[in-house]
């Protein structure tokens, strides 16, 4: 059995493609989802959580290529949540998801971030349906 998560948020760090030993293709980038309620004393509230994004093989290839700064995405994967001191021994955790798969719900167009807007794909344009 397996547990997935599905996260949607903004790409909060440009995607850093490596490769392993074995050839293994790996892009890590971060995500920042917020959260945003009205508390009981009428007040906004907010809180952004970040999530460090693994993509493994293709999926790692395709995420260098078209994950950008700010880009709004959707991850599903499995998570990994782990416990640290920081530099000042304060207790931190961490969030790893593993992707499974990303979904990009923005695009960049000539330098423009573009909502919901899929660039042209060679072929699909000339179907009639």
């Amino acid at each position: 059995m397996y547990q997935y998560t599905v996260i949607v948020g903004n790409v909060g760090k440009a995607p850093e493609l490596r490769y392993l030993a074995d050839g293994t293709a790996v892009t890590s980038f971060s995500v920042a989802v917020n959260k945003r309620w009205k508390a009981a004393d009428g007040e906004q509230r907010e809180k952004t959580t970040w999530f460090r994004v693994s993509a493994w093989r293709k999926l790692a290839e395709v995420c260098n290529e078209h994950v950008f700064k700010g880009m709004r995405v959707l991850v599903v994967g499995e998570v990994d949540a782990s416990a640290y001191a920081n530099d000042e021994g304060k207790p931190c955790a961490s969030l790893e998801l593993k992707a499974r798969d990303v979904r990009f719900l923005s695009f960049q167009d000539d330098g423009k971030q573009r909502e919901g807007h899929r660039p042209p794909v060679d072929g699909l344009d000339d179907i009639p349906f």
